[in-house]
């Protein structure tokens, strides 16, 4: 589902270069729950962006159900990431004017489905999530956990093959966390996604099938992860 060959990224500023990833090759199956773990620093976020098409490599390939994203236009990147990559990220980035439910149904807009919202799956979802009682809610009327949770559903409402997460209980209390954690779980489970997280905390990544360690810009390692969870210490 998701390929990564040889991939590098170079920032410039002037003339100083600071390389933030570097060489880095690996892959994700269909289906499968993959960590990407390291320190403030590592190139793990340099790496989701370019796996996510949101940026350029500066040497590699990135392959997405076996598209290369470096031979596409800026309008073919973001129809494929429209059409097939659910983002989740650590700021919640809910538009504070719609409701819960607004900022839900926007990603059917900006994907630009034909078909209408499915609203089996909307009260699905959002029932899972918990937060079915606050879709007339704005942003300023939810809490933190419950922010999240509304920008999980944005995610998933149009059924992704693939869902990105970037540090997505990094500004949530243990609960809440948890609870993020658990739908990440359940949505490759239950809704067959594919789920690629970015983390900095152990704990967390351990949730994963597989986890992927970072440091200084390379992949230093892969490793098993428990594929549940347990009890955490964060």
């Amino acid at each position: 589902m998701i390929r990564a060959e040889h991939l590098g990224k170079v920032y410039r500023s002037g003339r100083l270069e600071v390389p933030a990833l570097r060489d880095a090759t690996f892959s994700v199956e269909a289906g499968e729950f993959v960590s990407i773990v390291g320190p403030s620093g590592s190139g793990k976020s340099t790496l989701f962006y370019l796996l996510g098409g949101l940026t350029r490599a500066t040497s590699g390939k990135v392959f997405i159900g076996g598209v290369d994203f470096s031979t596409l236009g800026d309008s073919e990147r973001t129809r494929m990431r429209r059409a097939r990559i659910g983002f989740i990220f650590q700021k919640f980035n809910l538009l504070p004017t719609l409701t819960a439910r607004g900022n839900i149904e926007i990603a059917y807009e900006i994907a630009a489905r034909s078909e209408p919202l499915d609203e089996q799956f909307l009260s699905h979802l959002t029932g899972l999530l918990n937060i079915g009682g606050r879709l007339h809610h704005r942003p300023s009327e939810l809490s933190g956990g419950e922010q999240q949770r509304v920008a999980i559903a944005r995610a998933l409402i149009t059924r992704p093959a693939i869902v990105l997460a970037d540090e997505p209980t990094g500004n949530l209390d243990t609960e809440n966390s948890d609870a993020v954690l658990e739908m990440l779980r359940r949505s490759n489970r239950e809704f067959k996604q594919t789920v690629l997280m970015i983390t900095h905390n152990p704990e967390a990544a351990n949730i994963a099938d597989r986890i992927v360690h970072m440091r200084d810009g390379k992949i230093r390692g892969i490793e098993a992860g428990r594929g549940s969870i347990g009890q955490h210490n964060w």
